[in-house]
């Protein structure tokens, strides 16, 4: 009996000992939860545009509807050829429809002009060669000696690999986060841990500024969850 006896007392004092193990481990698990960092990271990147959609758009003017529709389609081929014979090839050229505006039948004008009709078309160019396009619009005023009024449209600029460089703006945007981090667990004399949670990352892709819409900034920002311990 008496063997029995200290054979129940030393398993309830190992099953105690066990049972405090479970406990500071559980209490230690449940603090470390509540000892987390969360930080962002950033990637940034200037590039060059690749892509430009440059609209220009042809006017004439007059009471002879049949007449200017010719004009404004003999407008349109001398855009064209001016565009061809300074290096644009013909796939990139779209000519669009003609649009009429009849000045007497506005409601809202009192027509004072010596003409009725505004006949409109637009020569769009849309090409890769961003570089051959900026050059071209320099000189469109070479239009005006061809007798062309044609509107100041502004070019449209775009970067079309975004989606191939998103793979590693991603991994510099998480070395951000990660270096942060640790900075953030060194000066709070803990160790970073593992990541909690991370999202997906925010995208963006802006002109870098008002004067140059030819080059872009593209960004990525990214924020991380990092557990700490001792």
């Amino acid at each position: 009996m008496k063997d029995k006896s200290v054979i129940s007392a030393a398993l309830i004092a190992i099953g105690i000992v066990i049972l405090g193990f479970c406990l500071k481990a559980g209490i230690d698990n449940f603090v470390d939860k509540d000892r987390q960092v969360v930080v962002k990271g950033l990637s940034e990147h200037e590039v060059e545009a690749n892509k430009v959609t440059w609209p220009i758009v042809a006017h004439v003017t007059g009471n002879n509807l049949p007449q200017l529709y010719e004009q404004i389609q003999a407008a349109q081929q001398t855009i064209k050829v001016f565009l061809t014979s300074n290096g644009i090839v013909e796939a990139d050229i779209t000519l669009g429809a003609a649009d009429v505006s009849d000045l007497e039948t506005d409601m809202w004008s009192e027509n004072k002009k010596p003409y009725r009709y505004v006949v409109s078309a637009n020569v769009v160019v849309t090409s890769t060669d961003v570089a051959k396009v900026g050059e071209i619009i320099s000189r469109k005023g070479e239009l005006l000696r061809e007798g062309i009024a044609i509107d100041d449209r502004v070019p449209d600029y775009s970067y079309t690999s975004f989606q191939e460089m998103k793979p590693k703006m991603m991994e510099e945007a998480i070395a951000n986060a990660e270096k942060t981090a640790q900075q953030f667990a060194e000066n709070s004399h803990s160790t970073l841990n593992k990541i909690v949670n991370a999202d997906q990352g925010y995208f963006s892709i802006e002109d870098r500024d008002d004067y140059t819409p030819h080059i872009k900034k593209m960004r990525v920002v990214t924020t991380i969850t990092y557990s700490l311990k001792d």
